[in-house]
């Protein structure tokens, strides 16, 4: 038996949900080894951010916009602020994750 099946073996019933021979639960490195995705977050949210906001202008500047309503426009101003909300929650969290360490 090898180091990690000994470390993995419990007297509990198998997991139906977890594949024969993986660990259930943690290993116990995942913090150290744990990564965040916030990067590329911050580019989604930024390039939703100019996206909806470039077509919610044009849209609800449009003398005659597609359609004759201005809802669409409205619903994409709403998007665009929730963007950048979105760009301000996430550099905050960025920039408390980098100096927590120091």
């Amino acid at each position: 038996m090898s180091p990690d099946e000994r470390r993995h073996r419990t007297s509990r019933p198998a997991d139906p949900s977890v594949p024969p021979g993986q660990p259930r639960g943690r290993t116990g490195d995942e913090p150290r080894t744990a990564r965040s995705p916030l990067t590329l977050r911050l580019l989604l949210a930024a390039f939703g951010a100019v996206v909806c906001g470039v077509f919610a202008v044009l849209w609800l500047t449009a003398d005659e916009p597609p359609g004759g309503s201005k809802g669409p426009g409205i619903v994409l101003l709403g998007l665009a602020v929730v963007a950048v909300v979105d760009l301000v929650v996430i550099t905050l969290r960025l920039r408390r994750g980098r100096t927590r360490g120091r």
